[in-house]
């Protein structure tokens, strides 16, 4: 089954999706059914916690050319006001260049969960959705790798359309892709990429942290994520789930003068274009940037 959240009368309203965004019927908890295509969808889910993980999916870092994969996924914190839904667009602020989109498939927690064991973890999932984690590396040099100002801006983790049942969804075998103007840029399977599988994350996290009811989990992305350009389409498509679309714009205020400044480092090169870290040290050092 998928749920969805649309604004209708000006109040966020919960429905069933039949159907795909483009074509579907949606029926809201009152009965009254809407066309999918022209609903002003929100995100599906109100988290009270977002989590998010890095290096996840083999591709990546073979494409980062790492010596020694991860033993085990790395977290961070995006913030509630991160946010965003279907067809919302995507601001960068000015004077960045480096907004990369990340597709990926985020995990809904169900009930409470602490110490959950690899057995065990998907029983606490209540459903799926997709989610693209945009990131803006120009602040890479940042908050000491807390993400914060790179993953943390408003509007930085559209979500949905739809929220998918766990019983319609195999973790295991979702193909993922991440489209640029209808171009696929991200393509990927989590059987066969995803070195930290949904159960185990769910594991890892709740050893420590007592996961609740409608906290979201993003699971990582896989290789070629890359910078976008203002008017930009992107799109994340998962099989079994749907399609999140998002248009690029510009920040429409100057940021203020205080604070950390937005800069081009080599460790914005090596993220945001995966090239080697040698190289992007040497582009910055020449100039060539």
């Amino acid at each position: 089954m998928k749920h969805v959240r649309v604004l209708y009368n000006g109040l966020a309203r919960k429905g069933i999706l039949e159907g795909g965004t483009e074509s579907g019927i949606i029926t809201l908890e009152n009965g009254v059914k809407l066309e999918a295509t022209s609903a002003q969808y929100l995100s599906p889910v109100t988290p009270r916690q977002i989590f998010a993980t890095h290096l996840t999916y083999r591709s990546r870092c073979v494409e980062y050319d790492m010596k020694k994969l991860p033993d085990s996924p790395a977290w961070f914190l995006k913030p509630i006001s991160s946010l965003s839904h279907h067809r919302a667009t995507v601001a960068r602020p000015k004077g960045c260049q480096y907004l990369n989109y990340e597709g990926e498939i985020a995990v809904i927690i169900g009930r409470r969960c602490k110490g959950a064991t690899l057995s065990n973890a998907l029983s606490f999932v209540q459903g799926y959705t997709i989610v693209n984690d945009f990131g803006v590396h120009d602040f890479r040099h940042a908050d000491r790798g807390a993400m914060i100002r790179v993953k943390g801006q408003d509007g930085f983790c559209p979500t949905g359309p739809v929220m998918v049942d766990t019983s319609d969804v195999d973790p295991e075998n979702l193909h993922l892709r991440t489209f640029v103007n209808g171009q696929v840029v991200q393509e990927t399977n989590t059987g066969s990429d995803l070195m930290f599988s949904v159960a185990y994350q769910i594991a890892d996290l709740s050893r420590l942290i007592t996961l609740e009811a409608g906290d979201m989990l993003l699971t990582g992305t896989p290789a070629h994520s890359r910078p976008v350009e203002i008017g930009d389409l992107v799109a994340v498509e998962v099989d079994g789930i749907g399609r999140l679309e998002n248009r690029i714009v510009e920040l429409e205020d100057d940021l203020e003068p205080v604070g950390i400044q937005p800069q081009i480092t080599a460790a914005t090169l090596h993220v945001a274009l995966a090239i080697p870290e040698d190289e992007a040290e040497r582009r910055v050092s020449s100039g060539e940037i």
